[in-house]
């Protein structure tokens, strides 16, 4: 069945209880809003500000846009975009979106007018919705994007070239329209996050978000009692996808904007929260704000905080170390997946395979792989291939891309473009994207590999390892390290530290900036190879 009917099944039985609740730690005033049926608790000089739904207003206001988009004429198979930073209004949207018939077509926060125009019209969407941070962006190409298209705000102080959201609502019946859906029914398009290029459509199915759904409550049993954090972006498959498991057992999420080690343990701590996906910067964050002293586990009520899980990037198994060393009662995740395969969990460790820390896991749930050669023929146990993936949460498509498409889906399969291999106990490593692994006097050298090794530096707080031309050995690997706050370490240290790897796995330059992470936590690669790429970096000691 379609996930809306979970959004059904949660107004009519838990109507009363909170499904959402959002804070925003920067918001002090909220006068400049009006809430109308939002539940709202006023900011104070030392609370943030705060904002409820129950799971009936949840599903009234899924409806009220749902019968506003039916009222403008949209169809089964219209495509409608999402602007907006994580809020309240956010899911209710997204909803109302899928109850019409049409396609949900989230954008990143984070894109430019003209990557914004890229996607608009790549997707090929009817309605623009946007908010308040967007109204600049927006505005320099409402003459490309205008014509036969609608604009929606959701804000004050609507723009003139835009209509007011709220106010279009309001007028809405809170009816349930009822359009019926099937799996095998277009759902949404997700644009992929863009590390390898400029983002591509990825069109998916109603059965995959009902499979999203599924698998995570599978993989993490929630249930009605949880309270689950919600700190990534929702245009993401990631945080959504997760949120879906929640969406299942009808129980709170908590959507938190502005993060910081210590706004997310007050939202912990206030909000009762029982499972929270982090990604890896923010887990370096809280482990180094613990380590200075800046933040104290006594302030904090966090005894019912049970799982926490990771996904996005390979994580340093050193990192999940120190973690369990500070929470030796917390179960432990790692979620794998792409935006092609509906986000995270189509490999996945699994809570009870903490022993395996390091791995990316086992099939998840409905969910078969394999690692294949070029020719498409399975490796060997240890061989380093490509992880192929197959399930129900595959795309059906890169939209308007057939080349890419033939590329990336071979008789129901998926190629990630991950290069992995499996143990003897059948989990899977993660090795490397393919297209950044590093040919070094013809030595295949892995980075997130060494980026795992150097994360267990002491003074490193991040780590990326990307190749660099060498007119010798063809690439040379260069380590870009950012060091903790107030730690010193030189570039002889960093070598002297990797002389038990490998020598061709060595770094051979060592560069100290920032590690450039997306919205979704993976490192920026192609900006640093863009960045570094041109320097000389001819060593002419370590090529003898």
């Amino acid at each position: 069945m379609p996930i809306t009917d979970f959004l059904r099944h949660n107004a009519a039985v838990y109507g009363s209880e909170t499904a959402l609740v959002e804070i925003n730690p920067a918001i002090r005033e909220p006068s400049h809003v009006t809430w109308r049926d939002y539940a709202l608790i006023q900011a104070t000089e030392d609370e943030p500000f705060r904002r409820e739904i129950t799971w009936k207003v949840f599903d009234e206001k899924a409806n009220r846009f749902a019968n506003l988009l039916l009222s403008r004429g949209v169809k089964k198979d219209d495509k409608v975009a999402i602007l907006l930073m994580n809020c309240l209004e956010w899911l209710p949207i997204y909803f109302g979106i899928l109850k019409s018939g049409a396609i949900a077509v989230p954008l990143n926060f984070r894109y430019t007018s003209d990557e914004i125009e890229y996607c608009v019209n790549q997707a090929d969407v009817n309605i623009l919705v946007f908010g308040p941070e967007f109204i600049g962006r927006v505005e320099e190409i409402v003459p490309s994007i205008q014509r036969n298209r609608l604009l929606f705000y959701v804000g004050e102080d609507c723009p003139t070239f835009a209509e007011n959201y709220r106010e279009l609502t309001a007028n809405c019946s809170s009816q349930d329209p009822m359009i019926p859906l099937s799996e095998d029914e277009d759902a949404a398009i997700y644009f992929s996050s863009g590390t390898t290029g400029f983002p591509k459509a990825i069109l998916h199915h109603h059965r995959s978000l009902t499979q999203a759904a599924e698998m995570e409550q599978n993989h993490h049993g929630q249930t009605h009692d949880d309270v689950f954090l919600c700190i990534p972006p929702l245009y993401h498959t990631g945080a959504k996808m997760h949120w879906f498991g929640s969406l299942i057992s009808g129980s709170k999420a908590v959507l938190l904007r502005g993060v910081t080690p210590q706004t997310i343990f007050t939202a912990v701590s206030k909000e009762k929260c029982t499972i929270v996906w982090l990604l890896v910067p923010w887990v370096q964050d809280i482990l180094l704000a613990l380590e200075k002293g800046e933040l104290k586990l006594e302030d904090y009520q966090l005894d019912q905080w049970r799982l926490m899980h990771i996904g996005a990037q390979p994580v340093p198994k050193s990192l999940i170390r120190k973690w369990k060393e500070i929470f030796p009662h917390h179960q432990y995740d790692t979620n794998y997946g792409l935006s092609e395969s509906t986000g995270p969990g189509c490999v996945h460790l699994g809570v009870e395979n903490i022993d395996h820390v390091g791995a990316i896991g086992v099939a998840g749930y409905r969910w078969e792989n394999k690692i294949c050669d070029d020719d498409g023929n399975e490796v060997p146990n240890g061989e380093v291939g490509e992880l192929w993936v197959k399930g129900p949460g595959v795309m059906v498509c890169y939209y308007k891309n057939p080349e890419a498409t033939a590329e990336t889906l071979k008789d129901g399969w998926l190629l990630t473009g991950d290069m992995a291999r499996r143990d003897e106990d059948g989990f899977i490593w993660l090795v490397d994207r393919k297209k950044d692994v590093i040919i070094s006097g013809g030595e295949n050298i892995y980075p997130v590999q060494v980026e795992d090794f150097l994360s267990a530096h002491p003074a490193i707080k991040d780590v990326a390892v990307i190749g660099l031309p060498n007119e010798r050995l063809g690439e040379i690997a260069a380590a870009i390290i950012e060091l903790k706050p107030g730690v010193e370490a030189t570039e002889e240290d960093i070598k002297d530290f990797c002389l038990t790897l490998p020598r061709y796995k060595r770094p051979r330059k060592i560069i100290f900036a920032e590690v450039p992470r997306n919205a979704t936590g993976k490192i920026e690669k192609p900006k640093l190879r863009e960045k570094y790429g041109a320097l000389n970096l001819v060593d002419r000691e370590n090529q003898a």
